[in-house]
């Protein structure tokens, strides 16, 4: 099986948009350490202390953040979602939560697809490409979402639509979308679970680990390409 990406195949976001999301994120965040200390509430960068809060209302903020991620894919980037979730909830219940939350979301997408929006879906994906992704999961199944979580080179959220139009069941599908986000999920929730002892001066151990990871998943699709260029071969589906 060729699992690849033709660049053609499905569009992705536009280049300008896309790179300006990620540093607005980090602008934000340094602007809100920046507040924090002006009004000496330098307590709420203490990782632990955060948790503590949260735990403190029970099943409530794990509860919101299911919801958030459910519906969040709809019109949200899933990065300060999934930041807040290792913030929050710490490297191991972070992960727990962000990989049942995103697979929440992918499915709430997938069905909002499938089901209530395929007309303003097909205007973002031609007839040809979308016909060449239906044709690929018509013969692949499964084994092309795994390949697009495992290696995503493309929008998490457009993916999400155009599978929703593609003869893919729904439970293969989310069981696909949940195990192969997995080791995404792990690098950024882990990364996350750590940020704020950058913010506070500190190179800890587990922040170390944490970009090790971040920088080894996002160098995938990287190497991918470059594998497949050496090869002499696009990158395509």
């Amino acid at each position: 099986m060729s699992c690849s990406y033709n660049n053609h195949d499905i569009k992705s976001p536009p280049k300008k948009a896309s790179a300006v999301i990620k540093p607005i994120i980090f602008l934000l965040l340094i602007i809100t350490v920046i507040l924090l200390n002006y009004f000496h509430l330098e307590q709420y960068l203490d990782k632990d202390r955060l948790r503590q809060i949260a735990a403190s209302y029970g099943a409530l903020v794990p509860i919101v953040y299911l919801l958030v991620w459910t519906c969040g894919p709809l019109f949200l980037p899933g990065l300060p979602i999934t930041i807040a979730g290792g913030i929050l909830f710490g490297p191991f219940w972070g992960v727990v939560y962000t990989a049942i939350g995103a697979t929440s979301g992918a499915a709430c997408v997938f069905l909002v697809a499938r089901y209530l929006a395929r007309d303003w879906v097909a205007a973002r994906i031609s007839g040809a490409k979308l016909a060449n992704l239906d044709d690929k999961v018509a013969r692949h199944g499964w084994k092309i979402v795994a390949f697009t979580r495992l290696i995503p080179i493309f929008s998490f959220s457009l993916l999400n639509y155009a599978f929703g139009l593609t003869k893919i069941s729904f439970l293969p599908y989310v069981i696909t979308t949940f195990f192969c986000m997995l080791p995404s999920t792990i690098a950024y929730v882990y990364f996350s679970s750590n940020i704020l002892d950058l913010f506070q001066g500190k190179i800890s151990r587990g922040l170390i680990i944490g970009i090790i990871l971040v920088v080894v998943v996002s160098l995938i699709p990287l190497v991918y390409k470059r594998v497949k260029a050496r090869r002499g071969e696009e990158a395509e589906l």
